[in-house]
C-alpha cells in the first residue's frame, strides 16, 4: 500500500472517529481487496482439524465474501471412500455441513444401497463455498480451492473416491470429457481409484438418469469389494 492511500485511511478513520466514537462504519469509506494469498502453512497442517483451523477463514477468491459458512467437509477421517460434489448449496451454507438437503438425502440413499453409511466416508466438495444463486463453480474458484482438497487427500488417505457430476470429475481429473464418457471408468489419483457419477441434484432434475447412477455405484462398490478380497 502507497504513503498517499496509507494516509487517506487514516484520515477516514479519523473522520469516523469524530463522528461516531470507537464504532466501525466500513461501508464504502474502506474497501480493501481481500487478502488473494493462500494462509500461511497450510500444507503443513497434520490434521483435518488443524486444517480447518488454518483455512476456514479463507478469503482467496470471491466466494469468500458472499458465503454465510465455509463448508470444509465431514465424515470419518480415515475413511477408505470419500465421495466429493460440487460446491455447497443454500442448505449446506447455512449449516456448514454438506449434503444436507434433499440432494444430501438422496446421496444417503445412494450410499445405503451399496451399503456405505455416512459416518463411514468422507464428503467434500471441490469448491467450499457456496457459488451465488447455486452456479457451477467457475475455473479460479476451483483452482484457488482445490488445494485444500488436495491436503485433505492426503490426510485421510481414502483408496476410493466417488466424483459426483462432471465438475467434481473435471476438477479432479483435469479432464476436458463428457461426463457420459468419463461414467464407467476407473482413474488412479494420488494413489486412488477414482470413479464418476451423476449428482444427486442432477437425479433430482432427471429422475431418468437414475438407472445410469445405479449401475455406476454398483461399479464402485464391486471396485471396492474386490480390493477388499485381494489383501485378503
Amino acid at each position: 500500500m502507497n504513503r498517499e492511500k496509507s494516509k487517506k485511511i487514516i484520515d477516514a478513520l479519523s473522520d469516523q472517529k469524530e463522528l461516531f466514537g470507537d464504532e466501525l462504519f466500513a461501508g464504502k469509506i474502506i474497501k480493501e481487496k481481500p487478502d488473494r494469498r493462500f494462509p500461511d502453512g497450510f500444507e503443513k497442517a497434520a490434521s483435518l482439524e488443524k486444517l480447518y483451523a488454518m483455512i476456514n477463514d479463507c478469503q482467496k477468491c470471491v466466494l469468500g465474501s458472499t458465503r454465510n459458512q465455509f463448508v470444509f467437509g465431514k465424515g470419518n477421517p480415515d475413511a477408505d471412500v470419500m465421495v466429493i460434489g460440487e460446491g455447497p448449496g443454500a442448505d449446506e451454507d447455512l449449516q456448514g455441513e454438506p449434503f444436507v438437503g434433499r440432494a444430501g438425502q438422496l446421496l444417503t440413499d445412494i450410499l445405503k444401497a451399496i451399503n456405505f453409511s455416512r459416518e463411514e466416508v468422507y464428503i467434500a466438495n471441490i469448491v467450499k463455498c457456496r457459488p451465488p444463486g447455486n452456479r457451477t463453480p467457475l475455473a479460479p474458484e476451483m483452482e484457488a480451492c482445490i488445494p485444500y482438497l488436495h491436503k485433505q487427500i492426503s490426510l485421510i488417505k481414502p483408496k476410493f473416491i466417488l466424483c459426483l457430476g462432471l465438475t467434481a470429475a473435471q476438477g479432479l481429473l483435469k479432464k476436458k470429457e463428457s461426463l457420459t464418457n468419463l461414467r464407467g471408468k476407473s482413474y488412479d489419483f494420488l494413489n486412488t481409484k477414482i470413479m464418476v457419477t451423476y449428482h444427486p441434484a442432477a437425479l433430482l432434475r432427471n429422475p431418468g438418469w437414475k438407472r445410469g447412477c445405479w449401475e455406476d455405484v454398483q461399479l464402485f462398490r464391486k471396485m471396492y469389494d474386490d480390493l477388499k478380497n485381494k489383501k485378503k
